[in-house]
């Protein structure tokens, strides 16, 4: 039985999470995409679309000659008219669609699926000779999240927040938050080649996206953030928390590692 995955594309935050995230990331993403090759005339899957910011990119990228796919679970908010092909599918039981690709891409997918290690053998498995398989994680798993806050009782409570989240809510779910640290070991064993890593992350401050996420979580997962022992008024405070300048805290470790298929 499929584990209940946190951040359902079905919840009314589920198109703000994916403007965060693509504002968070996709310029991250976008570089590293720039050092996997000429991918013009090729052929792209995007695993896990989420809300089409990389399948729009790898469209520019691939250009008229190439082929985008973007699959997910639920690809509701994924427009149909940008240059690629959009697909519902599931990881975790069906095969990857229309093998063999030159790059398959996927990010913040795996750590949620328990079976993330067979997944990633089969996406490397669905790879073209001189293919490259690049997956972006968050490492969340560490303790210290605050840089500063508006007074002690706030940074108290960020703290145990993101305790609650990366040490019950997500693994309850099926998550794991320390995944994205055992990426390259896992490309390497399923037998690709000139596999790197490369680790970026930066502060958030209140009212910029990283730290909105805050109330976005608290909006998808607040029933499993109460069960865990947060208050209405804890998580209230959270919301407002997210938007005050004063609060920084550490932005996750995105780790973007990529193998290629010899």
């Amino acid at each position: 039985m499929r584990a209940a995955y946190s951040f359902d594309n079905d919840d009314p935050a589920a198109a703000l999470r994916h403007d965060l995230l693509a504002e968070i990331l996709d310029p991250f993403t976008f570089d590293q995409l720039a050092t996997a090759g000429d991918l013009r005339g090729r052929r792209c899957l995007e695993a896990g679309a989420g809300g089409g910011s990389v399948a729009r990119r790898l469209a520019a990228l691939a250009g008229p000659g190439g082929h985008v796919l973007a699959t997910d679970l639920n690809p509701r908010h994924m427009p149909k008219d940008h240059g690629y092909g959009v697909s519902r599918h599931d990881l975790t039981t069906e095969p990857v669609p229309d093998p063999p690709w030159d790059l398959i891409h996927a990010r913040l997918v795996l750590a949620h699926l328990p079976d993330r290690e067979r997944i990633l053998g089969r996406l490397a498995g669905a790879l073209a000779p001189g293919g490259v398989l690049f997956l972006e994680e968050w490492l969340s798993a560490y303790p210290g999240v605050v840089l500063a806050a508006p007074d002690a009782a706030a940074a108290e409570l960020v703290e145990r927040y993101h305790r609650i989240l990366v040490e019950r809510v997500l693994p309850a779910n099926g998550a794991d938050p320390t995944w994205a640290g055992r990426v390259h070991a896992a490309m390497a064993g399923a037998g690709l080649g000139d596999v790197r890593t490369e680790i970026r992350s930066r502060s958030w401050a209140g009212g910029t996206a990283g730290a909105r996420l805050i109330a976005v979580n608290v909006s998808q997962v607040g029933a499993a953030l109460r069960a865990a022992g947060l208050t209405d008024a804890e998580l209230d405070r959270l919301c407002l928390l997210s938007g005050d300048p004063r609060l920084v805290i550490r932005g996750y470790f995105t780790y973007a590692t990529m193998g290629f298929r010899r």
